[in-house]
């Protein structure tokens, strides 16, 4: 359960950071961008799927960067249904949609697959001759 609030607010954070970085996608505050983080996690689980399947041709030549156009649609769609967040067109949404992901996806490498937060400890040894392994 916490890590599907952590995701929710690193999607929220994404948008947040989208926002500050592209000049054409304005949010209105941090609650907004929390329904606009809900509503674009509704639409990614409902419609990506099936945009992907109809684009998998396209998506195979373009080697996968296709879903960026895909992520930038429903971008577009989340602006449509959340009146505090603008997105002013295709190419806002595009840069919007890169940085979206990316954020999201370096934010979620801290949960796991059961939805659990972890972290990952290295330790380093030392060996006798003074080395570090």
């Amino acid at each position: 359960m916490k890590g599907l609030l952590f995701k929710w607010l690193a999607l929220a954070v994404a948008v947040m950071a989208a926002a500050y970085v592209v000049d054409g996608i304005r949010v209105d505050g941090f609650v907004t961008a929390l329904f606009a983080a809900l509503t674009l996690g509704i639409l990614n689980a409902l419609f990506r799927p099936i945009l992907l399947i109809l684009t998998l041709p396209i998506n195979v030549l373009t080697l996968g960067l296709f879903t960026f156009v895909i992520n930038a649609m429903l971008l577009l769609m989340t602006s449509g249904l959340i009146g505090g967040l603008m997105v002013d067109g295709f190419g806002a949404a595009l840069l919007g949609s890169l940085i979206i992901s990316s954020v999201s996806w370096l934010l979620s490498l801290f949960v796991n697959n059961q939805g659990r937060i972890e972290t990952m400890d290295i330790e380093l040894r030392r060996r006798r001759d003074g080395r570090w392994e």
